[in-house]
């Protein structure tokens, strides 16, 4: 079975009828929200040659007898406070019975959030962590209502995820609402839609989806589900190996823009079954000077070094995606604990090259020496200890400085023995 094959045979597994996606399938998106509501909130993000995608859900919901109540513009990236609330206070004017959300990772996290602030109320801050939503609708009785999510970035995977980031711009800061409660009712991916996405965006979601594999991969050690996160994450990666570069030099490559969606869309389902940790706890505080997906692969081979002791076997795996690439001559069956993450680390970062991705934090424009202050201070904050918590050498506030402050300086220079692996 090829990986395109077994990729589709995993999601279908993992999601069920409650997700549709494939190429031509946006019109079903009446059929799906009238199982739902009868009055919709359309959400949307303002993209170049939109308006296409508008007007098939726009006639899709009239045929199946849906109206649309309200139209609303969705959020830029990272998701700001201030779309948030922008959101939440247009949502609060209508009757919406359902909610159908067009856009990226950015737009549909917010509209997840304005919902819960709509329902419930309070300010955003009271239910960063983990499962805050679903006590308060326990306490009050209230339900959410459904979200039907139609994605339009091969990227974070948020129309089937329980998680939603949201960006303080004034502190650079972004924090998450992770919550069963928040993932959407039901999801559409139309891959076709992602044919205009540009190189750079191209990339920057398909090494998001790597990272989710990947960092869930490396939590999974010992725990019920590696086994089936060794066959995600092989497969995630070895998709966007293969096909990552063909995507960013035809753009209409439909084989290529599909691969990306299905590895994707995997990523996805890896951080419903585990959590993201190191990589994407550091790119929360580096939103001002890079996007999330570039944030993440620049910060994952540091990672990498740092838990390689703990995490041979996938090590092993991974890199043997990356050797049967090219991008490693390293003989990986046969290095162990710290060499054989320096190896995949390296192969890690020769993608990012062969790619036009920086590899060191030094190389970002706008990179100060406060990032890394503001990064490990932010690991420190009660409402992002999961991060630390999933990563497969678990951190307290008490070791940040001593392990993850290295590991910044060596992603500042790109000196990997700068990185003290713990006892």
């Amino acid at each position: 079975m090829s990986d395109l094959e077994r990729a589709r045979e995993l999601i279908r597994e993992s999601q069920g009828s409650k997700y549709i996606f494939g190429a031509g399938v946006l019109g079903q998106v009446g059929q799906v929200s009238a199982d739902l509501g009868k009055k919709a909130a359309l959400i949307y993000d303002v993209f170049p040659g939109n308006e296409p995608f508008l007007k098939t859900i726009r006639d899709s919901l009239t045929k199946a007898g849906v109206q649309v109540v309200k139209e609303i513009q969705g959020a830029r990236p990272n998701a700001p406070r201030d779309d948030l609330f922008r959101m939440t206070e247009e949502l609060k004017t209508t009757d919406a019975d359902v909610i159908v959300c067009l856009g990226g990772g950015s737009t549909i996290d917010a509209a997840k959030s304005a919902e819960v602030l709509r329902t419930l109320g309070g300010g955003v801050d009271e239910y960063f962590g983990v499962g805050k939503v679903g006590d308060k609708l326990k306490a009050t009785g209230k339900k959410l209502t459904p979200v039907v999510a139609i994605q339009t970035a091969a990227s974070t995977g948020a129309h089937l995820t329980k998680y939603s980031n949201i960006t303080d711009l004034k502190s650079g800061q972004k924090k998450l609402i992770v919550d069963p409660v928040i993932t959407p009712a039901r999801a559409i991916f139309d891959y076709d839609i992602t044919l205009s996405m540009p190189p750079g965006f191209t990339a920057d979601g398909a090494l998001d989806g790597i990272a989710h594999s990947l960092e869930v991969l490396f939590d999974s050690v010992g725990k019920p589900y590696n086994g089936r996160m060794m066959e995600v994450a092989q497969v995630t990666i070895s998709l966007v190996v293969e096909y990552l570069e063909r995507a960013m030099k035809d753009g209409k490559d439909v084989e290529a823009r599909t691969a990306l969606g299905l590895a994707t869309d995997l990523g996805g389902y890896a951080i419903m079954l585990g959590g993201t940790n190191g990589a994407h706890l550091t790119s929360f505080s580096l939103i001002d000077i890079l996007s999330h997906g570039r944030g993440c692969a620049i910060m994952n081979p540091y990672y990498t070094v740092f838990f390689a002791p703990k995490v041979e076997e996938p090590l092993r795996m991974v890199g043997r995606i990356y050797k049967n690439a090219g991008l490693t001559s390293a003989d990986v069956e046969s290095l162990s604990g710290r060499e054989l993450g320096m190896a995949v680390a390296e192969a890690m970062i020769a993608f990012s090259k062969k790619i036009g991705f920086p590899t060191t934090l030094g190389e970002v424009k706008g990179f100060t020496q406060g990032h890394i202050e503001r990064a490990l201070a932010a690991a420190k904050d009660p409402a992002l200890k999961m991060k630390l918590e999933n990563m497969p050498v678990p951190m307290t506030a008490e070791m940040v400085d001593e392990y993850m402050g290295p590991i910044l300086e060596a992603a500042k220079t790109g000196n990997l023995a700068l990185i003290k692996n713990a006892d």
